[in-house]
């Protein structure tokens, strides 16, 4: 993704759609994302995860924990769902956040960039968008690895945020 960000920036575009490539993402919804940031170009578009049957309870689950986090290292509850993998990002913003921090690179990404891109001022526009668990879909998370990389950025994410939010008030008021 970031060096994605950095050749979409290079050539000119404004804005970079991320999909993950694994089957659980609508692509029918990509009006709703467009149409999103036509109206604030600026923002983050994010997606929100509506789930059908097929979602794993644990998956799930998982995932409440790490909102919880994002909602407490932003002191808000602006990002709905840090770690949907349907994204239209606003490059300016992107381009700046990535040549200054050491954003993830695994499952940690979409976490850490939208707790970033909230900490510089982003706003967040929240797109619901249908998520399903394909049958014999595999996944690329590793249970173990992931979860302490996770864990691990949460930490690092929790200390800084009181410094972050309060340069926030600061710089963009």
């Amino acid at each position: 993704m970031l060096e994605g960000f950095r050749e979409a920036a290079a050539r000119g575009f404004s804005h970079a759609l991320q999909i993950d490539a694994d089957g659980q993402h609508d692509v029918a919804d990509l009006p709703k994302f467009v149409s999103a940031a036509q109206e604030t170009p600026a923002a983050l578009i994010c997606g929100q995860a509506i789930y059908d049957a097929s979602v794993p309870k644990s998956r799930k689950f998982g995932r409440y924990i790490t909102h919880f986090w994002v909602w407490v290292e932003t002191a808000s509850l602006d990002i709905a769902d840090s770690m949907c993998g349907y994204r239209l990002y606003p490059l300016a913003p992107v381009s700046a956040i990535i040549a200054r921090e050491d954003i993830g690179r695994r499952m940690d990404f979409d976490t850490e960039m939208a707790v970033h891109m909230h900490w510089h001022g982003v706003s967040v526009v929240n797109v619901p968008t249908k998520v399903i668990y394909p049958p014999g879909n595999v996944s690329n998370f590793a249970m173990l690895a992931d979860n302490v990389r996770i864990s691990l950025m949460h930490t690092r994410l929790v200390i800084q945020a009181p410094f972050r939010l309060l340069w926030k008030l600061i710089a963009y008021r």
